[in-house]
C-alpha cells in the first residue's frame, strides 16, 4: 500500500480556483526499500540504498544511505558501508 504521487496543486485558493494542478516528479535511488503504507509526495528524490520505513510520509528529500521514518519523514541515521556488505552476504 505505498502512495507515490506526483500530483499538486498551487497553494493560493484564488489560484486553485481554476482547478489546475500539474505534476513534479519523484525520483527513488536503486536498492532502496520503501516500507508499506509510506507515502511519498510531489518533488521528492530519495537516495540510493536507503530505507523508508512503514507508514513514513517523505515530504522532503532523502539522502542516499539513509534510514527516514516518521511523519513527516526525518532521517534517523545513515548506513554504513559496513551494514550493505553484510545485508548482501544474506541475501
Amino acid at each position: 500500500n505505498v502512495q507515490i504521487y506526483t500530483a499538486t496543486h498551487d497553494m493560493d485558493y484564488l489560484a486553485r480556483r481554476n482547478w489546475t494542478a500539474y505534476n513534479k516528479p519523484v525520483r527513488i535511488g536503486d536498492d532502496c526499500w520503501i516500507g508499506g503504507g509510506a507515502i511519498i509526495c510531489p518533488g521528492v528524490t530519495i537516495g540510493p540504498r536507503s530505507i523508508i520505513g512503514a507508514g513514513a510520509v517523505v515530504t522532503r528529500d532523502i539522502p542516499a544511505d539513509s534510514v527516514a521514518v516518521g511523519n513527516p519523514a526525518r532521517v534517523i541515521r545513515t548506513l554504513s558501508p559496513d551494514e550493505h556488505r553484510d545485508q548482501a552476504l544474506l541475501s
